[in-house]
């Protein structure tokens, strides 16, 4: 006869299996630091401070990619840090599945870098610049740990991207700096607190 307190063992195995889908799904998505996020806004306000000081304000596009070329260098290295404490690893299964998700967005926004240059049409390449890398972090959500941040933050991009095509020139290294600076630390800031909240 079973007794009040017997918990069936059908439920028993659900909640198993809850438990181990969980965890297979916290191990195979990717961890994203606030830190990374943070060193990367770093990059993105010094870059904007350079391009628009008058006698750096020819270079700005050199200026602009420099620091996009340090600022992945520095969120990949973050990025797998966290997810490998004991050593980088850059071939584990969310590293590919993040990276299938964002380089497609960051070669089209390349290709059409270049399509613009030679129509000589820069006012159209910080717009294009941040829709581009917007929809590209939008992409990449999926595989992370902050889906919901980094879809928000891609958005944001893609907000700013529309504006910057359509304002005058003069804006143009404002919107780069609000999102590849201030942006990228702001979220930085969100994610580290959040961070810390949950290991309190």
């Amino acid at each position: 006869m079973q007794s009040a307190n017997t918990v069936p063992i059908d439920s028993h195995a659900a909640a198993t299996l809850q438990y181990i889908r969980s965890s297979m799904e916290a191990a195979a998505s990717l961890a994203v630091p606030g830190s990374a996020g943070i060193a990367m806004g770093t990059v993105g306000m010094i870059a904007a401070a350079l391009a628009s000081a008058p006698f750096l304000h020819p270079y700005w596009i050199g200026i602009w990619l420099v620091a996009a070329v340090l600022a992945a260098g520095i969120g990949a290295t973050l990025m797998a840090r966290e997810s490998c404490p004991g050593g980088l690893a850059l071939s584990g299964a969310p590293i590919r599945k993040f990276a299938l998700c964002l380089l497609p967005g960051l070669f089209a926004g390349a290709v059409m870098t270049a399509v613009h240059w030679s129509d000589g049409d820069l006012h159209a390449i910080p717009g294009t610049w941040l829709l581009l890398y917007g929809c590209a972090l939008v992409a990449a959500s999926a595989p992370t740990n902050r889906t919901l941040a980094i879809g928000v933050l891609g958005g944001l991009f893609a907000t700013l991207g529309l504006l910057a095509l359509v304002l005058p020139d003069s804006l143009q290294m404002l919107l780069l700096g609000a999102g590849f600076g201030g942006m990228h630390m702001v979220f930085g800031l969100l994610i580290g607190r959040t961070d810390r909240g949950r290991q309190a």
